[in-house]
């Protein structure tokens, strides 16, 4: 965190000649369990990472908002008052959407953009990007406490997870559900957040990994993945056909009974991603269930199923993550499923302390024998969410 801190100070001076007002931060994230419920009006159960995205800002005296990165070469900048028909027109492109999309959405959220300062922020981060950790919320979720501050919005964090939300969905162009800037904006250390998705009623669930000896292994395939490509619309739009054909508002409204008779009413496509959702609902309240009960050693089996449902039901996954989740259970690990929106990405793999380094060495030898590039594994920590570091 110093040298993230360190880098977007350095780089704000380099963009302003000024020292920032302030540097805020928020994580990324990883689901432990809950893939593609949240826009579903499901339940899902991520955590917060202790790898973070910190923004230095600072204000301006001309209605501009400029953004700029250690991981692009150019300043990106946007009269705040053209910010309405910059979206509209769909002209804000790649990272810069991200922040710029924040501000804007703060406006549709009662900020008055003609009236509020102008700003510099500069941005530095070490969440991987296209790796399934949110890199995208971390960054809208560092903006968006920073900007609250700065223009004395006083928005509460469920506020601020529905501007990031939204700053995601209309002006990057990503139709993600609400649990990434849930996770990143309501994080606690050594803990998850149980997230009810349809009426942001949101709880601490105490994981336990340090105290059983177990440690989250995140396993970057390498793979790239994104959010604003096809799959994961195709995948949004069966699920409310399925929705529509079951005459429900959501498939939050299907239970696991109902399957039955699901089955005779729709396609086998459309059948089989209903029956993800629905299943995946339940393994996350299961999965809440188990922790609360019995510790984190009982929910190996539901991670695993988790996966299987991915790769059968959902096919979202990549054989790299089919490999990584079946390298992983095969030497060691309690439990382990591809997390994210799929098509590439990361695995998770939940890992006694003791069995790290046969777990990271058996997925290099796996990924060599079958000619992929060695994943990048790391271990994560559940840490706490978005705050003002300085």
């Amino acid at each position: 965190m110093t040298d993230l801190r360190d880098d977007a100070r350095a780089l704000f001076a380099e963009l302003t000649g000024r020292t920032p007002l302030g540097l805020w931060s928020a994580p990324g994230r990883v689901n432990l369990i809950g893939e593609h419920t949240d826009y579903n009006d499901g339940f899902v159960l991520p955590f917060a990472i202790d790898r973070r995205t910190v923004v230095a800002a600072g204000p301006r005296d001309d209605g501009v908002i400029r953004v700029a990165s250690t991981f692009s070469d150019e300043a990106v900048e946007a009269p705040l008052a053209e910010l309405d028909a910059l979206v509209a027109a769909g002209a804000l492109r790649g990272w810069a959407a991200y922040p710029l999309g924040v501000a804007w959405a703060l406006g549709q959220a009662g900020a008055d953009l003609a009236a509020v300062p102008g700003l510099d922020l500069a941005i530095d981060s070490n969440v991987p990007v296209g790796a399934g950790l949110s890199s995208s919320a971390a960054i809208e979720s560092a903006v968006a406490v920073a900007l609250d501050e700065l223009w004395r919005l006083g928005l509460d964090r469920p506020a601020l997870a529905r501007v990031g939300q939204r700053a995601e969905n209309d002006a990057a162009g990503a139709p993600t559900g609400i649990m990434d800037q849930s996770a990143s904006l309501l994080g606690r250390r050594d803990a998850a957040v149980f997230l009810d998705c349809r009426s942001l009623d949101a709880s601490v669930v105490d994981l336990g990994f340090a105290a059983a000896g177990l440690e989250i292994l995140v396993v970057d395939t390498g793979v790239k993945h994104s959010h604003a490509t096809g799959g994961y619309r195709e995948r949004r739009a069966s699920c409310e056909a399925g929705a529509a054909a079951l005459g429900v508002p959501a498939l939050r409204d299907v239970s696991v009974d109902d399957l039955d008779r699901a089955r005779g009413l729709l396609d086998d496509v459309t059948f089989r991603r209903v029956r993800h959702v629905v299943t995946e609902d339940q393994r996350v309240l299961d999965t809440v269930r188990a922790l609360r009960e019995q510790g984190p050693e009982a929910i190996g089996e539901l991670l695993d199923a988790s996966h299987a449902s991915m790769r059968d039901d959902f096919e979202i996954s990549v054989p790299e993550l089919d490999l990584a989740v079946e390298t992983a259970t095969a030497n060691g690990a309690i439990g382990a499923r591809m997390t994210g929106g799929g098509f590439g990405g990361s695995a998770i793999a939940l890992v006694p302390s003791g069995e790290l380094s046969r777990v990271q060495a058996a997925l290099d030898g796996a990924f060599a024998e079958h000619g992929f590039a060695v994943p990048e594994s790391f271990t994560v920590t559940p840490s706490d969410g978005a705050r003002r570091d300085a």
